[in-house]
């Protein structure tokens, strides 16, 4: 723990000895707040015909009025602070759960690339086996050709027929 500090200040023209475990320039800040404050009411000349202690409660209602606003401010703004952390870690959880989605679908990618590359070769393969046997069958003969026509010709015979003699 920090050891205590006494500092002397002037307040309202007054010295005052101040105790506190904060700095010294923390305390004559303190009290230079406190002679601001006074040296604002002291401008207004209501203020200066009150009594010495209607004076001292008005610069203490004032000052205790600049406290509340400014912890009303201050709690705005921790409760603001808090909504916006609570959106960062939303929006963490959101890129983390994106980011590995992301790599899963690269995996997907790559296991697909893997699977057109070796259908590609399968294809150039059987395309080249194709070409093999191809290259190696020989012709057909025009024999078969030939044949084949007979047999059309044929049918055609039979279809030229005059079937009126047959009794059917």
């Amino acid at each position: 723990m920090s050891s205590k500090n006494n500092t002397e200040v002037i307040i309202d023209g007054k010295i005052f000895t101040l105790s506190g475990y904060e700095s010294e320039d923390y305390l004559q800040k303190v009290a230079t707040y406190i002679n601001n404050k006074i040296t604002e009411y002291k401008k207004n000349d209501s203020f200066k015909r009150q009594p010495a202690d209607v004076r001292a409660t008005l610069v203490t209602l004032n000052i205790a009025d600049d406290y509340f606003k400014a912890k009303k401010q201050a709690d705005t703004l921790e409760s603001d602070m808090e909504v916006k952390d609570k959106q960062l870690y939303d929006i963490k959880h959101q890129l983390i759960a994106a980011q590995i989605q992301n790599e899963s679908l690269q995996k997907e990618i790559d296991e697909l690339k893997l699977k057109l590359n070796d259908a590609q070769k399968d294809t150039i393969r059987l395309e080249a086996r194709l070409t093999e046997i191809k290259e190696s069958t020989p012709a057909p003969k025009e024999k078969k050709t030939t044949t084949t026509k007979r047999k059309t010709a044929k049918k055609d015979n039979i279809a030229d027929m005059d079937l009126s003699n047959f009794d059917i």
